[in-house]
């Protein structure tokens, strides 16, 4: 089993930036990907950003040039770090793994129980 802890979310004022971070444990073999997704109320869960193995990272049209995703391998942590937020990106964001956990294993995956994002004046 795979656990993942998010942290640093909170109450931030627009145009202002936050960082979150979400840390992997348990029997872990290969990461194949990290990622952040997000959900405000009456919405979809929605993907924000995806990182691979090799360091390649995706974003979703909304956040290109204002987040960015990185990840550091010796902690098995991803970060997000926003910047120039609107009140549009208020949401739970939740951590996202694909990752095989035994040589002989599938990939799975996992999430993280989520932080909220206020961006609010």
């Amino acid at each position: 089993q795979v656990q993942l802890v998010e942290s640093g979310g909170g109450l931030v004022q627009p145009g202002g930036s936050l960082r979150l971070s979400c840390a992997a444990s348990g029997s872990i073999f290969k990461i194949y990907t990290m990622g952040w997704y997000r959900q405000a109320p009456g919405k979809e869960r929605e993907l924000v950003a995806v990182i691979t193995s090799d360091g390649k990272p995706n974003y979703a049209d909304s956040v290109k040039g204002r987040f960015t995703i990185s990840r550091d391998n010796a902690k098995n942590t991803v970060y997000l770090h926003m910047n120039s937020l609107k009140p549009e990106d208020t949401a739970v964001y939740y951590c996202n793994t694909v990752v095989q956990v035994a040589v002989i294993s599938y990939a799975e995956v996992y999430w993280g129980q989520g932080t909220q994002v206020t961006v609010d004046s």
